[in-house]
């Protein structure tokens, strides 16, 4: 299969971030504006609405791949912290206090922090390396 898919890696890597920042952008769209599913805002200087502003903007920058490894590096010790203040305290099993998603954001997002802009990015448009 690496034969195959291992000439698609940068491309596939650029899918991965796009869609990756998106998804996250939507949760932080959430908390700031009370949209998808949420009915209301919260405070913006709350650690709900600083969250909400880290995924939003954070996952606007990584979906346009501009300063990926900063916003990425941010936004993985986001799911960290929201894992162990949320998650863990209502058990060890991710499957179990729902926290698949916090530790899969946070992971994905720590790889991104030491991978980078990558190809089909605004990083890579503007001659960043």
């Amino acid at each position: 299969m690496e034969k195959i898919l291992g000439k698609h890696s940068e491309t596939l890597y650029a899918v991965l971030r796009i869609f990756a920042g998106f998804m996250f952008m939507q949760h932080g769209a959430q908390k700031l504006f009370g949209v998808l599913g949420r009915e209301e805002s919260v405070e913006l200087m709350s650690q709900m609405g600083v969250a909400g502003v880290i995924e939003f903007f954070g996952g606007l920058l990584i979906m346009v791949g501009l300063c990926t490894s900063w916003a990425a590096f941010l936004s993985s010790g986001t799911m960290a912290v929201a894992y162990f203040q949320v998650h863990f305290p209502q058990g060890f099993w991710t499957v179990q206090n729902r926290g698949e998603l916090a530790v899969l954001y946070c992971f994905v997002f720590l790889y991104m922090a030491a991978r980078g802009d990558g190809t089909l990015s605004l990083g890579k448009a503007f001659g960043r390396r």
